[in-house]
C-alpha cells in the first residue's frame, strides 16, 4: 500500500510536504507556499526578507521553523525550510496576499484529510490519483504511476535493510538502474526530454513507466535473494535488475521498429495530456 505522497496541490500549485509519525504533523515546503500565495518569481529571496523583517520586529516565528529534507525536479533530497500548520498560518497573516484566507482553509481541510488517511489508507491513493487527474492525465496512466510509487517505495525499503542510508547513494543505484534499463542517467534521461526541475516519472509514457517498474521491482527481488553486503554489492544488483528491462525494452524495440524511449513530456504538448502515450 502507498502511506503517503509528499505533494499536494493548492489551485494547481504543487506544495510539497512531510509527515512526521512521531509528533503526527504535517510539515510543508515554506518556499513552496510563499511562491503559491505571492506568485513571486523569487520565493527563497521573499522568505528570506521576510525572515529577517520578522526578526527585526522581534518575532520568535523564526525558532519554530524546522529544516527537512523535500525531494526537488532531479528526483534528489534537499534541506529546505518547513513549518507545521500553525506555524504556517503564522507566515501567512504576515503575508498580504488575497490568497492568504483560502490558504488558511486548505491547510485545515488537509490536516484534516490526513487524520482520514490514517484510519483509511486508501483514501490517500484516491486523493494521489485526483491530484494527477487534475493536473490533465489520464486515469490508466495514474494507475501506472501510484503503482510505480508502491515499487520504488519497496526498492527504497530493501535498500535501508542493506545498509543504503545517504541520499548520495540512493541516487548513485538509481542512476545504475536507469541507465541498465534506458542506456542514460537521470540527468541524461531529463535533459533528452527536455525537464529541469519537473520529476522525471511524471514525464514519462505509459511505456516507459511500465519498464521503469520493471527494472525497480526487478532490484528488489534480486537484493532479497543476493542479499547484498556492501554499497558496490547493491550497485552490482542494482545493475541485474535494471538489465532485466533493459532486455525487454531492447526487444520490444525490436518488434515495433522504433525507439521506446520518448522525447514526449507533459509539458511539451498540453492538448495531449490525457493521451500521455508516445505521439510517434
Amino acid at each position: 500500500m502507498i502511506k503517503k505522497i509528499n505533494l499536494t496541490l493548492f489551485r494547481g500549485k504543487q506544495i510539497r510536504r512531510h509527515w512526521d509519525k512521531k509528533k503526527e504533523k504535517w510539515y510543508f515546503s515554506v518556499v513552496d507556499v510563499i511562491e503559491t500565495l505571492t506568485e513571486s518569481t523569487i520565493p527563497r529571496r521573499y522568505w528570506s526578507d521576510l525572515k529577517n523583517k520578522l526578526k527585526a520586529e522581534g518575532s520568535q516565528l523564526y525558532e519554530k521553523i524546522v529544516q527537512l529534507k523535500f525531494l526537488a525536479g532531479d528526483d534528489k533530497y534537499y534541506l529546505g525550510d518547513a513549518a507545521d500548520t500553525e506555524t504556517m498560518f503564522r507566515i501567512i497573516q504576515s503575508i498580504p496576499s488575497p490568497n492568504a484566507e483560502p490558504f488558511k482553509l486548505w491547510l485545515a481541510r488537509v490536516g484534516y484529510e490526513r487524520v482520514e488517511e490514517a484510519e483509511n489508507p486508501e483514501l490517500g491513493i484516491q486523493r494521489a490519483m485526483q491530484t494527477y487527474i487534475k493536473k490533465g492525465y489520464s486515469k490508466e496512466w495514474v494507475d501506472l504511476r501510484l503503482k510505480s510509487i508502491e515499487i520504488r517505495k519497496d526498492l527504497t525499503t530493501e535498500w535501508n535493510e542493506r545498509g543504503i542510508k545517504s541520499n548520495d547513494q540512493f541516487a548513485v543505484l538509481t542512476d545504475d538502474i536507469t541507465f541498465a534499463w534506458a542506456g542514460m542517467r537521470t540527468k541524461d534521461y531529463k535533459k533528452f526530454k527536455e525537464l529541469k526541475k519537473e520529476n522525471l516519472r511524471d514525464n514519462m509514457t505509459n511505456l516507459e513507466l511500465v519498464l521503469n517498474m520493471l527494472a525497480e521491482a526487478s532490484t528488489t527481488e534480486i537484493s532479497k535473494k543476493d542479499q547484498p553486503k556492501t554499497f558496490e554489492d547493491n550497485r552490482t544488483v542494482a545493475r541485474k535488475g535494471g538489465d532485466v528491462a533493459g532486455v525487454a525494452r531492447k526487444q520490444l524495440e525490436k518488434q515495433l521498429g522504433k525507439p521506446v524511449i520518448s522525447k514526449f513530456n507533459y509539458l511539451k504538448k498540453p492538448q495531449d495530456k490525457k493521451l500521455l502515450i508516445d505521439p510517434q
